[in-house]
Formats: C-alpha cells, sequence, structure tokens
C-alpha cells in the first residue's frame, strides 16, 4: 500500500508553500484540513474557491430577491 492512503493518516494543505503535508508539520494559520487523502487536500484551495463562489452568489440572490 502506497503510504500517500495509508488509514488513519491525514493530509493538510499549506496555504503559505502551497504544498500538501501529511500529518501536522506547518502552524494552524498556514494549514487548510486535514483531508482523508493527499489529492483532497490537493484541491483544497479549488473546493474552498467553488463554495464561496457559490456563498456570494447565493448572498447575491438573498439581496436582491431572486
Amino acid at each position: 500500500m502506497d503510504d500517500a492512503d495509508a488509514p488513519g493518516e491525514e493530509y493538510w494543505y499549506n496555504v503559505t508553500t502551497g504544498e500538501v503535508e501529511q500529518g501536522r508539520r506547518s502552524s494552524w494559520e498556514s494549514r487548510m484540513g486535514p483531508y482523508p487523502t493527499r489529492e483532497a487536500a490537493q484541491a483544497a484551495l479549488e473546493k474552498a474557491a467553488r463554495r464561496t463562489d457559490a456563498w456570494e452568489e447565493e448572498d447575491r440572490r438573498w439581496r436582491e430577491g431572486d
């Protein structure tokens, strides 16, 4: 089994370096997660951006009464 998908391991996305970390190596101020897989951690910023866009659209619709 690849250690990238070892059971019980957690992955974090470091927003300062743009790297995925296995385990908690950086400060909490710099990391997003935990994520169950390396791939999920790599997609962290994209997922956050999609959620933000959706929330902003929902807010816009609410303000405009749509």
